[in-house]
């Protein structure tokens, strides 16, 4: 039987974050002093990341541990990782016919101040994105991705310990369940933590967006929206048939509003989550795809790499010719993975392009890449967390068959 639904009831967290983020706004725009709001936001992030972090290590481990067969595993990650690459190439793409199209530099633009700046090399990332020296070291927020690395290693590890039927791979999966009611308490304190962020975000960033860096803002800003919205439903109706488009459209504001207002894919983590099991995505495919999505599957990031380059080629008066934009795209996408989880994390991401297309202008091209890094990063973040979502739509096409979104809603509607 069908039961009433009470749209309040329903939609409260949304409408308590949306009037949040408006109050939050508002504010900051009309009281420069708004940014002693900060901390507000922070509370809410950091409290998200004491929770998520455990919850990445033990949501990925669980899934690989308690899958039916090793096989099977294995076919869930490969097919994760190929989306993850196709959707960021497309998206680095887009940005770059957009860019060549439209130049982001305005007339007059003068180069902000020298600043100090430090290379890393390319075997020095590599060790850093996938490993870390002592295990203590995995647990943060800064190490994400080697902590991926070493959840699923366990994961197979306890898949071929018992796998399923073992205590450990109960254990996680007991654990995770109890991360995600923490995670359910802290979201109660959301709608005052998005107040804070976006009072100091408008109070801080305000005036820039009338300065040089506007025309590049208004252009990254646009394409973010309306590549979420196009690419969006043809991803969905890929992965889940036809239809699949209104049902993702259903519950895909949830994600794409917190990670908006978070500027952090982990944190978005629990969100996802949620909507992939209202979708009715397997747990098998979505305790893979989303922590992994949050790390590794970054549209929005690769898009900003692209216009980060095309801004600088411009400002030095450089051509962003064929052969280099190839060039861009594979650093783009591939760097992309540095531009993840944390709250302004594309540092690392922005000083591996600055080095390979500006290593003599280095000390201009990366606080300019950092400043614009900053001013995009709620679009992109909204687009990388928004696209973890839809990413499991085509994962489970290829995991649980054609229909898994037909079998899913039919068993929704028994359940009513």
């Amino acid at each position: 039987m069908k039961t009433k639904r009470n749209f309040l009831k329903d939609n409260w967290f949304l409408l308590t974050m949306v009037l949040g983020m408006v109050a939050g706004a508002i504010t900051g725009a009309v009281w420069p002093g708004a940014t002693c709001l900060e901390p507000l936001g922070t509370v809410f992030i950091n409290m998200m990341f004491c929770v998520v972090v455990p919850m990445v290590f033990f949501s990925i481990s669980s899934a690989v541990a308690n899958m039916t067969s090793v096989k099977k595993a294995g076919k869930l990650l490969g097919v994760t990782l190929v989306t993850f690459l196709c959707t960021a190439g497309i998206a680095a793409i887009i940005m770059y016919v957009i860019v060549r199209l439209i130049p982001t530099v305005p007339a007059g633009f003068e180069a902000i101040e020298e600043a100090e700046a430090t290379e890393i090399s390319v075997p020095t990332l590599i060790i850093n994105f996938f490993t870390k020296p002592d295990f203590t070291e995995l647990f943060s927020r800064k190490a994400i991705l080697p902590l991926i690395v070493a959840a699923i290693l366990f994961g197979f590890g306890v898949q071929m310990n018992g796998g399923q039927e073992s205590m450990t791979a109960k254990l996680l999966s007991d654990i995770t369940n109890a991360l995600m009611k923490t995670m359910r308490i802290i979201t109660f304190y959301a709608p005052i933590g998005f107040f804070g962020f976006f009072a100091y975000l408008v109070a801080t960033y305000g005036p820039s967006l009338i300065g040089a860096y506007g025309k590049t803002l208004i252009i990254y800003y646009v394409v973010a929206f309306v590549y979420m919205f196009v690419f969006a439903p043809i991803y969905a109706n890929f992965g889940g048939g036809k239809g699949a488009s209104k049902v993702m459209f259903s519950h895909l504001f949830a994600p794409a509003a917190v990670s908006f207002g978070t500027c952090s894919s982990v944190a978005t983590i629990p969100t996802n989550m949620e909507a992939c099991e209202d979708t009715g995505v397997s747990k098998d495919v979505s305790d893979i795809v989303i922590p992994l999505g949050a790390t590794m599957h970054m549209d929005g990031s690769a898009m900003s790499a692209i216009i980060k380059v095309a801004f600088l080629f411009g400002l030095f008066g450089q051509d962003f010719n064929t052969g280099r934009a190839i060039l861009a795209i594979i650093v783009a996408v591939f760097s992309s993975v540095a531009m993840s989880g944390i709250p302004g994390g594309g540092g690392t991401g922005e000083m591996v392009l600055c080095s390979i297309f500006f290593p003599e202008q280095i000390a201009v091209a990366l606080p300019i890449a950092w400043a614009l890094g900053d001013l995009v990063d709620p679009p992109a973040t909204m687009v990388n967390a928004a696209m973890d979502y839809v990413s499991t739509f085509i994962v489970s096409k290829y995991v649980d068959g054609k229909d898994w979104l037909t079998k899913a809603m039919n068993k929704k509607k028994d359940q009513q």
